[in-house]
């Protein structure tokens, strides 16, 4: 018999979502994530930006919502977000 992760009390799997970020796609681990995995996850896969950014959530009807380094968000495939750097004052 072989033990899975789920009998020995293991996190579950993870299944990554494509969600995108400053325009460009970006791949995250899971669907709950923090905004610093989400910076870092873009960091990591090109998008120019930095760990300080300032992070938001595009939710639509031309509202945001600002997302925290710790703040937990459930992303769901094309989530869309967007990272501006602290002097930026667009």
């Amino acid at each position: 018999m072989t033990t899975t992760a789920q009998q020995i009390g293991d996190q579950p799997p993870a299944h990554p979502v494509e969600i995108t970020v400053n325009r460009k796609p970006v791949t995250v681990p899971d669907h709950e994530v923090i905004g610093l995995a989400i910076k870092e996850a873009a960091i990591a896969q090109g998008v120019k930006i930095e760990p300080d950014f300032q992070l938001s959530e595009e939710l639509g009807h031309h509202q945001t919502r600002i997302i925290g380094d710790s703040d937990l968000v459930h992303v769901h495939q094309g989530s869309t977000f967007v990272a501006v750097g602290p002097d930026d004052n667009s």
